[in-house]
């Protein structure tokens, strides 16, 4: 730059258009994102503007009511262009008579909030340019926002929910990390009816931390349970202490709160996102399952303690180093037993099998890990007797 000179800094169209957003999100209402929204489109020559937002049991892509936005019924994610966007995290565009439907990704730290819609003349770089960062804007509104209203909940709700599953649902981080090192996706079933299944999870620096577990019983009960061991489990991270002494803090204070006769399953692990090094610690759960190039390789089998609440000896740490894309499958018990009298349990058989059919896809974390949990309720019926979850981890290298 010649001395003396300054750089242009008048107001360009996109900035301008995305300036909008910026300055009004501050003291934004929750329930003023959808008319924000559709005036934006507006000025970008856009019409018939939707914000999609995924139903909590993964099925449906829910219109956000608001001025300006179009109506609609919910669209099924497995079979719909928004749905295509939604589960690849990829703009989708559709030419029609009326113009070019184009469907962004609505994302926040690789979780996909939802899909925004919006439909053009014509679509050019610039549009595709705008139109991701406004998208990139709008799913952050999302986030800071859903805290301060029902709104986004109810929006999200294709059926009652449960004071238990309720309660679960606050507990729950993200659904869904993407990370240049790491990939993290949960999904929990019976979605509306939850109880002692959670999961946990922090990216702490290089090292990601992690924790499945499973409540005994059902309802609210376990619900508080879960409540309980979750709380320890984060409370004794924060601290910074080893998986060890995490297991103690969790196994203390369920034994101290519920007495000696009620117990949490419980996985809690550590990984080297550098190195691909990975430590875990069983609490009388599931082994975990180490999934490479595509296929299950081993179960992650170590000796085991027994569930927090029940006083077990200092717990053995396993320890592996993984391989990049390597993917390891947490899941709770009720993934794989069948509670239904007579009936066999569906076993981790059937599990591995379908493991391997999905994972030939090659899709991400969060695809692969929702339609597994899908296609194993369908594989058993439709019927969830459980809590069935599952948590599937990619170290990117």
């Amino acid at each position: 730059m010649t001395a003396g000179r300054r750089t242009d800094r008048s107001e360009s169209f996109g900035e301008a258009l995305l300036g909008t957003v910026l300055d009004r999100a501050h003291e934004l209402p929750p329930h003023l994102i959808g008319p924000l929204v559709a005036d934006v489109v507006e000025q970008l020559g856009g019409r018939r503007p939707q914000v999609l937002l995924q139903d909590y049991g993964q099925l449906l892509l829910v219109p956000l009511a608001g001025e300006g936005l179009m109506d609609g019924d919910p669209l099924v994610i497995d079979d719909t262009p928004a749905g295509r966007c939604f589960l690849d995290a990829l703009a989708v565009e559709i030419p029609g008579d009326d113009g070019v439907r184009v469907h962004l990704p609505l994302l926040d730290g690789g979780d996909q909030v939802g899909v925004m819609a919006v439909t053009l003349d014509r679509v050019d770089d610039d549009d595709r340019r705008l139109l991701s960062r406004l998208s990139a804007l709008v799913a952050d509104l999302l986030v800071t926002k859903h805290g301060y209203s029902d709104l986004f909940f109810s929006t999200r709700r294709g059926e009652p929910m449960s004071v238990a599953a309720e309660i679960q649902w606050a507990l729950l981080p993200p659904l869904a990390m993407v990370m240049p090192r790491v990939a993290v996706a949960g999904i929990l079933e019976p979605a509306y009816d939850v109880a002692g299944d959670s999961f946990d999870y922090a990216l702490n620096g290089d090292i990601l931390h992690l924790a499945m577990i499973d409540a005994m019983g059902h309802g609210l009960g376990a619900a508080t349970m879960a409540t309980v061991a979750i709380g320890a489990y984060r409370h004794a991270r924060r601290l910074g202490t080893g998986l060890a002494e995490i297991y103690a803090a969790m196994d203390d204070a369920v034994a101290h709160q519920f007495g000696l006769d009620h117990f949490v399953t419980a996985q809690m692990m550590r990984l080297d996102t550098i190195t691909g090094r990975v430590q875990w610690v069983n609490a009388g759960h599931p082994a975990p399952m180490l999934i490479r190039d595509h296929r299950f390789m081993r179960r992650l089998d170590a000796p085991t303690t027994l569930p927090v609440g029940l006083g077990g000896a200092e717990p053995e740490v396993g320890e592996l180093g993984l391989e990049r894309d390597d993917r390891l499958l947490c899941f709770t018990d009720g993934l794989i037993e069948e509670h239904t009298a007579g009936e066999e349990q569906f076993g981790e058989d059937q599990l591995i099998d379908w493991v391997n059919r999905l994972e030939r896809t090659g899709r991400g974390v969060r695809a692969v890990a929702r339609s597994l949990s899908h296609t194993l309720k369908r594989a058993r019926g439709g019927r969830t007797t459980d809590d069935a979850t599952l948590l599937l981890v990619e170290w990117r290298g």
